[in-house]
């Protein structure tokens, strides 16, 4: 087996350039190879592109600036119409629909590996690289696997765990083979004028600006009242869509103590939502991090994807349901167009739209849509 990025060859290879720090770091990674490399700055949202919250103007600069030191070119391309119609309309549908979507996701299987690779490919291309921290590797087999990063802390996997085959032959992640602090040394050591720069948080379109105001804008709300587990009226929600399960800011009930507890026990525990009935239009909120409507031991997932382009066989893996967790124990047990997910330790907050990603070791094999949790 091999590592797919230790070529030997010369290769063009067109580089996505976000401005920050590991795609800079990718580039001159290749470029020290010995390949042809080609910067892409990708323009994703132009809807208020000049705001302080989402600027790609100040992002393409730094990339600019990057492209200059390595000595590569940098082409500027638009695909937020692209980005509009595949990820962005995805997004305001579930969250209409009251669950909570991972963007990051479906821009990476639909932007960053489908239309910015058919335009690389367009460019003459052999391969294309991003700054993930991700690897893959071809077996003897031919088939290409995704693994972690091996620096564990940044691994990037579970947003990447959409790609297949096809996808993951064309594409290299260097960085993936590296740690964040070797990183940063790199881009030091060589001048990068982005050496320093934060990582960037946030989904492109929304930045470091509130969530809430965002959301306003495109979805309509309806208020209605946020109950206990028991029914007992404690406040009035904005509108569904803006809340999301094991939430504890921005509720509004923080004075509000649960008069079923001891006193002097823990009836200032905070609040969590744990549940949304669209039906009656209510959040159901519950005190305390490990209450039992917090806790799933199980869960169907579908709008499957699996790395090598076959379900997975049956039995125990290790499992992420939302990006930064340690993998979970789990039984992957069969399901008509779906897959159910046993863990033996229960899941807190399991929350529907979001990926249920599926690992064998360091391997990750796809997974799918958070469509229900159980107890």
């Amino acid at each position: 087996m091999r590592d797919n990025w230790g070529m030997s060859s010369k290769q063009r290879i067109v580089v996505g350039l976000s401005g920050g720090v590991d795609s800079a770091v990718t580039a001159h990674l290749l470029k020290k190879q010995g390949h042809e490399v080609v910067g892409i700055f990708m323009k994703n949202w132009e809807d208020d592109d000049d705001s302080e919250y989402c600027s790609s103007n100040v992002d393409f600069v730094d990339a600019a600036a990057v492209a200059d030191v390595i000595g590569i070119e940098i082409e500027h391309v638009n695909f937020a119409a692209d980005y509009k119609d595949r990820v962005f309309a995805a997004f305001l549908r579930e969250y209409q629909a009251g669950r909570t979507p991972n963007p990051d996701v479906l821009c990476n299987a639909e932007i960053k590996f489908k239309a910015f690779l058919d335009h690389a490919m367009r460019l003459g291309a052999e391969k294309i690289a991003t700054g993930h921290y991700a690897r893959v590797r071809e077996l003897p087999s031919g088939e290409v696997q995704l693994l972690k990063g091996l620096d564990a802390s940044k691994d990037q996997s579970y947003f990447l765990h959409r790609l297949n085959q096809a996808q993951l032959a064309k594409t290299l992640f260097p960085v993936g083979e590296l740690h964040k602090t070797e990183v940063r040394r790199i881009a030091e050591e060589i001048g990068l004028p982005n050496a320093k720069k934060k990582d960037s948080t946030g989904i492109c379109f929304i930045g470091e600006r509130p969530f809430r105001e965002f959301l306003n804008r495109y979805l309509a709300h309806q208020p209605g009242a946020i109950k206990d587990e028991r029914g007992r009226k404690l406040g009035e929600h904005v509108g569904l869509s803006f809340y999301t399960l094991g939430q504890r800011q921005g509720l509004g009930i923080g004075g509000v103590k649960d008069k079923g507890s001891p006193r002097g026990g823990g009836e200032h525990r905070p609040w969590f939502v744990a549940r949304k009935d669209l039906d009656s239009n209510t959040l159901i909120v519950v005190q305390g991090h490990e209450h039992p409507l917090l806790q799933s031991h199980a869960l169907v997932a579908d709008d499957l994807s699996w790395t090598s382009g076959a379900m997975p066989d049956f039995g125990g893996y290790g499992a992420k349901t939302r990006y930064r967790q340690a993998d979970a124990a789990c039984v992957l047990e069969p399901a008509a167009d779906t897959i159910a997910l046993r863990f033996p330790q229960p899941q807190w907050a399991v929350t529907p739209g979001q990926s249920a990603v599926l690992y064998s070791g360091e391997v990750c094999l796809g997974g799918g849509v958070i469509a229900e949790a159980s107890p």
